[in-house]
């Protein structure tokens, strides 16, 4: 049974979109939620393996457009606990 586990990134406005393709491209990622500065959840979305490209554009033009309205906001990222070599 794989466990799930949560990590907080604070960031601003216009590295927003860089970050949200850095975590994707790691690969392990769940699920992205955005928060304002306040703790209020602006979008949420799940992330399954082989969303790439084409697919997952309209999802990044949202986040490009978020971006630009808002100053700090912070990411959740769920992520598969992926217990290492030495763990098994």
């Amino acid at each position: 049974m794989e466990n799930t586990i949560k990590e907080t990134f604070v960031t601003h406005g216009e590295n927003l979109l860089h970050k949200i393709e850095e975590l994707i491209k790691e690969g392990n990622v769940r699920k992205i939620t955005i928060h304002d500065k306040s703790g209020d959840e602006l979008m949420s979305f799940p992330l399954t393996f082989g969303v790439v490209g084409a697919v997952f554009a309209p999802v990044l033009a949202a986040i490009g457009a978020v971006a630009a309205l808002i100053g700090e906001c912070s990411i959740t990222v769920e992520k598969d606990d992926v217990p290492l070599e030495k763990d098994l």
